[in-house]
């Protein structure tokens, strides 16, 4: 006999254990979690083990998921350089209140001290950095922007986007997404091809440098 499916997927709580991590911080109980995903605090000790083995899991499927949320992108964007906004527009929406961004940065401390959430911090910087540098190739080859060293550019995209998010935080000046696309534009803008250099990527064509 075939067992019955789970009312609720493991994807499903890791859904409501982000939401309750933007919310509240690390200092999340099981009860929250288990509270926003409609399940009982026991069934997350069955299939997590405890608080630490949910979060762990959280963590892992962030890192894991970074190519599909990227071919997402992707597919909703002709121009790769919209695609890199649409990717900011994404972390700003993660971190839209100086609380979720608090909550954020708690959480961070626990990737940068526990070695067990490093390596998934670590897997998830490298394949943001890899994904990043992938739509500036596909830039560069559709003629939006000039030739230059990808990989350099990727990281301070990605330092650009976590820095820009931080003082935001602090300012509180502006809308974050306009913050965010601001710095964005003062970091890409120069490098950006003239109009008639540029060539129009067929639509789902993902050009890899």
């Amino acid at each position: 006999m075939c067992p019955r499916p789970r009312a609720t997927s493991d994807a499903d709580i890791l859904g409501a254990a982000l939401r309750v991590v933007s919310r509240i911080g690390p200092g999340l109980t099981l009860a929250h979690v288990a509270k926003e995903a409609g399940v009982s605090p026991a069934t997350l000790v069955q299939r997590f083990g405890s608080k630490r083995g949910l979060l762990l899991a959280l963590t892992a499927g962030n890192s894991s998921g970074v190519g599909a949320e990227f071919a997402r992108i992707r597919t909703a964007h002709r121009s790769p350089i919209a695609a890199v906004y649409a990717v900011a527009d994404c972390m700003a929406a993660m971190a839209g209140t100086p609380e979720m961004m608090s909550n954020s940065l708690a959480f961070l401390q626990m990737d940068l001290t526990d070695p067990d959430f490093h390596k998934h911090a670590h897997a998830h910087s490298r394949a943001m950095q890899g994904e990043l540098k992938s739509l500036l190739d596909e830039a560069v080859h559709a003629g939006e922007l000039q030739r230059c060293d990808t990989m350099r550019l990727a990281r301070a995209v990605q330092a650009l986007i976590g820095g820009s998010l931080l003082q935001w935080a602090i300012d509180r000046d502006t809308k974050v997404v306009e913050r965010l696309r601001q710095d964005l534009d003062t970091l890409l803008k120069p490098r950006h091809c003239p109009p008639r250099e540029r060539r129009r990527r067929p639509r789902g064509t993902i050009a890899r440098g």
